[in-house]
């Protein structure tokens, strides 16, 4: 399953030496909000997209990206089989 965009934060962080307070404070957010990412408790949004994307001197959408890889891969793996079996458009039409 795709990884939570939480623990690529926390590889970088961890990469650079850096904490979450250090990364909250220069992006302007709650620490708490960074915690939450780093512990897989709350996902990237927008804004946050667009302070990670500002800070890291990357696209806002890599961390969108990330954001919408580890949802589709949880949904496939809660509801996809289900999902599955339900019928198409082609069924109705053909």
């Amino acid at each position: 399953m795709a990884p939570h965009p939480g623990q690529v934060l926390a590889q970088h962080l961890a990469d650079f030496g850096l904490t979450a307070s250090d990364l909250a404070r220069d992006i302007d957010v709650p620490v708490n909000r960074v915690t939450a990412i780093i512990n897989g408790q709350r996902g990237v949004t927008a804004d946050t997209a667009l302070r990670l994307g500002h800070w890291f001197g990357v696209e806002p959408e890599d961390w969108l990206g990330l954001q919408l890889e580890y949802e589709l891969a949880l949904a496939r793996h809660e509801a996809g089989a289900k999902i599955k079996k339900l019928p198409r458009l082609a069924d109705r039409v053909a």
